[in-house]
């Protein structure tokens, strides 16, 4: 008989096994629950049951929110500098170089499912709805997306102004000078490396607890969801809904697996069992910005060299968007033009594919979606009145379409990280075949080394 005891290390990835269920369980309760309060709230028309949803989603945002500008730029920074562990400046060079390829292989066929789908689905004809007067004059105020537009807004007036005006693509390129900078001075710099990485490893505690507030966060988010919009504006544009669900999941479930499978040698089961925390606060939070933490942390527990995730993840979180940038304007353009009876050609379809792969750095922050969907939407030319009715009476159910859009997001920028990881020689078997807790929930992180 043995005598073998368990040890702390041996129980501790069940304990965060179990926690791991909790977690979702209790995310699910907090959506099944918010639906029915919602769903109440509207049907009987109680405006206290209402604001007070919108108060608890509300909270919750502003706590995601106010995370990410530091937190993307103290991980592009610390993570560009986590490269010199691997080589000199040509590793870190073909590095950077692979990681965007695959970018692009990525968002390439998550385009062209979306297209698919839009196509085969048929989404848009025969529906008649309306936007409101005042969602049209909401989205009238918003700058729409256009090439122009977002090379002027690349480059911030002063380096002050991105930060203090939330402007997430100015951040993202100040960081990423900032961090070759620091990466070219070496020694010279470590010491403002190290504020950054104490400045993210605070900011990921705190992220950690709020992360614990999701259930709660996610029972107000989807609860004015369904207080505020109703079965009558819902039902219409179900087309619209299932198609880009159902485009997501092909993305999800069969495209990532297959190359996790092939390329990656890493088992789907494996990777998705460590992946779904991360991928369930991507859902309810609706921000791959305040998942970057738990994507970070992800890719490292499937055995990605801590020095290289702790680069690519950040990168992809502000320029990896398959389900914003790539399958979500495809089908919502195609949705758009069958409303209102526009024909596409070939070479719009084709202009739809060169957004997707071509303007995902577009979509960083918070209105990404908005700004590639009226990219793609100006790029192959429908009238501004198409553009701007489609765009308003898409906006209405928003909120649906994000949470899988976001998942998706989330799920590439820890595909792609391992699959670069694996051609690289810098995946551990060991790691990935290892247990592990999930992220910030529980357990301690494997930190890449400052030089």
């Amino acid at each position: 008989m043995s005598t073998d005891v368990p040890t702390a290390a041996t129980r501790e990835p069940r304990s965060g096994s179990r926690r791991s269920l909790y977690f979702g369980l209790a995310v699910l309760a907090g959506l099944v629950l918010g639906a029915v309060l919602g769903f109440v709230a509207e049907q009987t028309d109680t405006a206290w049951l209402t604001t007070t949803l919108k108060t608890i989603g509300d909270v919750f945002t502003s706590l995601l929110q106010f995370t990410v500008i530091p937190l993307v730029f103290t991980s592009i920074v610390v993570g560009i500098n986590s490269l010199r562990g691997l080589g000199g400046p040509r590793t870190a060079a073909r590095l950077g170089g692979k990681t965007l390829l695959w970018f692009g292989i990525t968002s390439l066929i998550a385009v062209l499912i979306g297209i698919a789908v839009g196509l085969v689905s048929g989404a848009g004809k025969g529906v008649d709805v309306e936007p409101s007067a005042a969602t049209v004059e909401k989205l009238a105020d918003r700058a729409q997306g256009d090439w122009l537009t977002v090379l002027n807004g690349l480059v911030p007036s002063n380096i002050f102004s991105a930060f203090t005006e939330g402007e997430i693509l100015q951040v993202v390129f100040v960081a990423v000078l900032v961090g070759i900078a620091t990466y070219t001075l070496g020694e010279k710099a470590a010491p403002f490396v190290a504020f950054n990485r104490s400045a993210f490893d605070i900011i990921q505690k705190l992220l950690g607890w709020i992360i614990r507030l999701a259930p709660l966060g996610v029972l107000g988010l989807i609860g004015t969801a369904f207080a505020t919009y109703g079965n009558q504006f819902v039902k219409p544009l179900l087309s619209l809904i299932a198609a880009v669900y159902v485009a997501a999941l092909l993305v999800l479930f069969v495209v990532y697996p297959i190359l996790l499978r092939t390329v990656g040698r890493v088992s789907p089961v494996k990777f998705f069992g460590k992946a779904w925390t991360a991928l369930q606060f991507a859902f309810v939070s609706r921000s791959s910005g305040a998942t970057l933490p738990l994507s970070r942390q992800t890719a490292v527990n499937l055995g990605v060299e801590p020095g290289y995730a702790g680069f690519a993840v950040p990168l992809g979180t502000t320029t990896k968007m398959d389900g914003c940038a790539a399958l979500y304007p495809a089908i919502g353009t195609i949705f758009i033009a069958n409303l209102f009876g526009v024909s596409l050609s070939f070479w719009q379809y084709a202009g739809i594919v060169a957004v997707a792969v071509f303007g995902a750095f577009a979509t960083a922050g918070t209105t990404g979606w908005f700004t590639m969907l009226t990219l793609t939407l100006s790029t192959i030319g429908l009238p501004p009145e198409v553009v701007a009715t489609g765009v308003a009476i898409v906006f209405g159910i928003d909120p649906i379409l994000d949470m899988i859009r976001t998942a998706t997001n989330v799920a590439g920028q820890i595909t792609v990280p391992v699959l670069v990881a694996r051609s690289e020689d810098l995946l551990d078997d060991e790691v990935l075949n290892a247990p592990s807790t999930p992220p910030l929930l529980d357990q301690e992180t494997r930190e890449p080394a400052l030089v």
